[in-house]
C-alpha cells in the first residue's frame, strides 16, 4: 500500500492499452450521452466527426479505469476535482487508449495531520500516440503516520 509519504513528484505510470467496440460506444451513449454521432452509425457520418465517436465522459471513465489498473494500490480517501479537462480528439471504434500518468504536486492538509492531496496530470493517447484527452485529478490520500 503507498500512503501520501511514498509518492515522489515526477512518479510516472503507464498503462496497458484498451480497445473500444462500436458496440460499447453505443451502449454507452444511448444510456448517458445520446447524441447522435455516439448511438446511430448512420447518422454520425453527417456529424462535425464524420462517424461514430465515443462520448468524452466514456472516454474519461475508461481512463479512471486505465489509471486503477495500472496503480500500484494507494491510500487514497477520496478524489476531490479535476482540472482542466481537454478532449483533443475523438475516440473511435477500434481505437486503443492507453493511459499516461505524472504525479505533479504534493501538499499535506493544513486541517488534517492524517492526510495531503496528490495531484496527477493524466494524457488519454491512442494507438498512434495521438493525445485524445488530458487532465488533473487532485486525490486526497492517507499519510503513513495514520496507519
Amino acid at each position: 500500500m503507498r500512503f501520501y509519504d511514498d509518492i515522489p513528484i515526477g512518479d510516472e505510470s503507464r498503462s496497458e492499452p484498451y480497445r473500444i467496440s462500436q458496440s460499447e460506444i453505443i451502449e454507452f451513449g444511448e444510456k448517458y450521452d445520446p447524441q447522435p454521432f455516439h448511438t446511430d452509425p448512420e447518422a454520425a457520418e453527417d456529424s462535425v466527426f464524420g462517424g461514430l465517436v465515443a462520448s468524452g465522459w466514456q472516454t474519461a471513465a475508461l481512463c479512471m479505469r486505465l489509471h486503477v489498473q495500472s496503480s500500484e494500490e494507494t491510500a487514497i480517501q477520496a478524489g476531490v476535482g479535476i482540472d482542466d479537462l481537454r478532449w483533443h480528439r475523438p475516440l473511435r471504434p477500434g481505437d486503443s487508449l492507453r493511459l499516461r500518468s505524472e504525479i505533479i504536486e504534493k501538499r499535506p492538509s493544513e486541517s488534517r495531520g492524517d492526510r495531503g492531496f496528490v495531484t496527477t496530470r493524466h494524457e488519454g493517447v491512442n494507438q498512434d500516440d495521438d493525445l485524445v484527452i488530458s487532465y488533473e485529478a487532485t486525490a486526497m490520500v492517507r499519510r503513513r503516520s495514520d496507519e
